[in-house]
């Protein structure tokens, strides 16, 4: 196994729709500018691709991606499509990544888009909902926003987490996509304003969930080799890791809590693990990924995450599968401030803030979720935050991490059933 470096990415503005343009001139216009952005990287430069989108249903196109590889005039070299679920873009990053460690490919694209605008938003939400288990899940529970809501529920039971701290979360998401122009929804927020704006499934308001996009990304992997060839100012991926879980939430067995290297038994001897509270398929992610790059202790180690949040309240449980807090303690994490960036006024009192930022971006909350792109997306903003470059893609340098000299990128599908994590540096 090579090492494996990010090259280069781009990325179209997330919106509610974008009427005038189909999948493939998305994906065009995002590899469009990771090529503009690497003068030295040509399309024939690429040997192969990976494409990433969540539903056939949105274009009504089955092989997408193979018109994608078509449009971008990659055809005849190699391809193929990966989908899974909300972690799609995730899931087609790493196989991006498995393609040049594996010394088959020098340079992979790895693109991923969703046109959810084509459809209503009712029917939207009835296809995403087909990411569950349609014989048992799916007839009594409907739409995800109630699995979540009922995860939470059983959450602020076990430890008390609060909806103001969930709001917290939309707050601050919120109000980062002010800073950043391909958000979706920047906006300015209070507690009261997030609480009091209409409810979809207790606790969760509309405030809390993130909104259907329509989207692009792209990011190229190269080895070592085509990066110093290129003269690229590459951020090396260091570490990989995947978890899955049960379909069904309740076939999921109790047991003993997947420890990090920092965690020990005694920390969760009274934990009823993972119950309906925790996501056991992001702690091994993370364990897997944290593993392979060497990270002891994630909160010390990272500099900022971009994780997905497709919901307030998953924001908080993913603190606690990151080994950021302990079990438990994800609300308190939020409400002290360690997520928030440093130098932004959010009009809160946050006594610890700006301790490891996360979602800089303005996350799914507020960017938006065209499935197939996100993972993507946070891999380009994880990239531009490693390369320092955030001023040059935005504009302005308030989402910048100040001296970031690694990131972690994560994406969550269903109700936890694909996750991914994957660690980036900075050289």
């Amino acid at each position: 196994m090579r090492p494996v470096y990010m090259v280069t990415g781009g990325i179209t503005k997330f919106a509610k729709s974008h009427p005038n343009k189909d999948f493939r001139l998305m994906v065009k216009e995002a590899l469009d500018y990771a090529l503009k952005d690497l003068p030295r990287l040509s399309i024939d430069q690429i040997d192969g691709s990976v494409g990433s989108y969540f539903s056939d249903h949105f274009t009504r196109q089955l092989k997408a991606a193979s018109m994608v590889q078509d449009y971008l005039g990659l055809c005849p070299k190699p391809s193929k499509r990966i989908e899974g679920g909300g972690a799609t873009g995730g899931l087609c990053f790493q196989a991006a990544w498995e393609a040049v460690a594996s010394g088959r490919m020098e340079a992979c694209l790895a693109f991923g888009f969703e046109t959810m605008s084509r459809v209503n938003t009712w029917k939207g939400n009835e296809f995403i909902a087909l990411a569950s288990d349609t014989n048992f899940d799916y007839p009594v529970g409907g739409f995800y926003t109630g699995y979540y809501a009922m995860m939470v529920r059983r959450h602020m039971h076990e430890f008390g987490t609060t909806p103001e701290q969930m709001a917290m979360v939309s707050i601050k998401n919120h109000m980062n996509a002010l800073y950043n122009p391909y958000a979706q929804s920047p906006k300015r927020l209070t507690v009261e304003e997030v609480r009091s704006s209409p409810m979809v499934a207790t606790p969760l308001t509309m405030l809390d969930i993130c909104t259907m996009s329509d989207g692009a990304a792209v990011a190229i992997l190269a080895s070592e080799q085509m990066a110093q060839r290129l003269g690229a100012q590459p951020v090396k991926i260091t570490g990989v890791g995947s978890g899955t879980d049960c379909m069904r939430m309740a076939d999921r067995p109790h047991g003993k809590v997947i420890l990090l290297s920092h965690e020990q038994d005694s920390d969760y001897k009274d934990l009823r693990y993972p119950g309906v509270h925790s996501f056991r398929g992001g702690r091994m992610a993370s364990k897997l990924a944290y593993e392979m790059a060497g990270i002891r202790h994630p909160i010390e180690d990272l500099d900022f995450i971009e994780l997905h949040d497709a919901y307030s309240s998953s924001e908080i449980q993913t603190y606690e599968d990151m080994g950021l807090c302990r079990y438990g303690e994800g609300g308190k994490f939020v409400e002290d401030g360690n997520s928030f960036m440093p130098e932004i006024d959010y009009g809160l009192k946050l006594p610890k803030q700006g301790r490891l930022p996360i979602n800089p971006s303005g996350g799914l909350l507020a960017c938006g979720h065209p499935v197939g792109a996100t993972g993507l997306m946070q891999a380009v903003f994880a990239f531009w935050q490693l390369q320092g470059t955030i001023k040059k893609h935005l504009g302005n340098d308030t989402l910048q991490v100040r001296n970031a000299q690694r990131g972690a990128i994560h994406s969550h599908a269903g109700t936890g059933t694909y996750i991914t994590v994957s660690i980036l540096e900075k050289v």
